[in-house]
């Protein structure tokens, strides 16, 4: 069993730094197994193709416009996922339509797809997000680990060591 979480966004654009700054977090909260891959997708695009073939489980947590109010945390899964894919719900949407169309070409789109987002509040040229969707990282993290753990895949949280 293959899993990919990818976290996506612009480190430099605010709040669309919020998925890269979650793979971040659960790297450091987290013991990934080795069946799990977490990549820090940033803006990258048809590269990932070999990341990303033949997944059981792919993992996207990105920032999603979908009209809800800034700071709110969505899911998208099952059935919704072609229509998140055809709709630009993502500010940037990296080509990741296009490396999730090329993989179905290819016969090796992922057996399930989940997307994990926050709706941004902005996507000014910064390096700091806004505390609103800052705030929403940790949640994003548990809500990661919850999603891969349903399907069986280990992860063990890392305890700090005392001084």
């Amino acid at each position: 069993m293959q899993a990919v979480v990818l976290g996506i966004g612009n480190t430099i654009l605010s709040d669309e730094a919020a998925g890269v700054r979650t793979v971040e977090a659960l790297e450091q909260a987290y013991q990934i197994p080795d069946n799990v891959l977490v990549i820090d997708g940033g803006t990258s695009g048809m590269e990932m193709i070999e990341d990303l073939s033949n997944l059981d489980f792919l993992l996207v947590v990105d920032v999603v416009t979908t009209g809800a109010a800034p700071g709110t945390l969505v899911k998208i899964a099952g059935a919704e996922i072609p229509v998140f894919f055809r709709d630009k719900l993502s500010p940037h949407q990296i080509g990741l339509p296009d490396v999730l169309a090329s993989l179905e070409l290819l016969d090796a789109i992922p057996k399930e797809i989940v997307v994990l987002g926050v709706e941004p509040i902005s996507l000014a040229l910064g390096l700091d997000m806004t505390p609103t969707v800052a705030a929403t990282i940790p949640e994003l993290v548990h809500r990661a680990v919850t999603e891969l753990r349903a399907r069986g895949y280990v992860l063990v949280p890392v305890v700090a060591l005392a001084a």
